[in-house]
């Protein structure tokens, strides 16, 4: 899938809006690269908060899109299929708004239409925009759930993300390997259990 990126868009002082300009943040960078002890200057450090910041345009593009811009049009051909449509497995990575490391995961989104559909590379695209934000993985879940349900209006949603945190894993208690699952459910799957269970099968997350 295409990720999700888009520069932000060039002002004539290098300002936008309330954001420092590109110039004030390689230059934290910069102080961040000192205070850890390293020297800015030497070789292989010279170019790092330029590369820094232009990653960081990448890595969190998602603030520059609505849900409405990456979800488009909705389709009503579906030749009268009414059932449920999973989108499993969307790999994702985002960044603990916390400690601003990564947490790396996957995603699976289900809903149960009502009339209209959208394309599939639309939905793993949401999970993709939610993801280019410092996020919780609460927040995130929940975030898909209500985009999906506000923009499409199916009878009902169902997210599912799993996903481990460098936070745990890298610092503080290093927990390698442990994984975290929430769930958001919106519509029928939050007032049919069947509905929920059925998906959580269709996921492997239930027998």
């Amino acid at each position: 899938m295409e990720a999700v990126v888009k520069k932000f868009p060039d002002m004539p002082d290098d300002r936008r809006g309330d954001r420092p300009s590109r110039a004030e943040a390689e230059a934290a960078v910069e102080t961040l690269l000192r205070w850890i002890g390293e020297d800015p200057e030497r070789e292989g450090l010279k170019e790092t908060p330029k590369r820094v910041v232009k990653a960081y345009e990448e890595l969190f593009g998602g603030y520059n899109y609505e849900p409405a811009d990456v979800l488009g049009r909705t389709f009503e051909e579906v030749a009268g299929y009414d059932d449920l449509v999973l989108v499993k497995d969307i790999s994702f990575h985002t960044h603990c708004e916390h400690h601003m490391v990564p947490v790396v995961g996957k995603a699976h989104v289900a809903y149960l239409p009502e009339g209209r559909v959208l394309g599939l590379s639309k939905i793993a695209r949401l999970v993709d925009m939610f993801g280019r934000r410092l996020q919780t993985q609460e927040a995130m879940t929940a975030q898909v759930a209500d985009a999906l349900h506000d923009t499409l209006k199916p009878k009902g949603v169902a997210v599912i993300v799993e996903a481990e945190h460098m936070c745990m894993s890298m610092r503080g208690i290093r927990s390698k390997g442990s994984t975290t699952l929430t769930n958001a459910y919106r519509g029928v799957f939050a007032e049919d259990s069947a509905l929920k269970d059925r998906v959580l099968r269709l996921v492997g997350q239930a027998n």
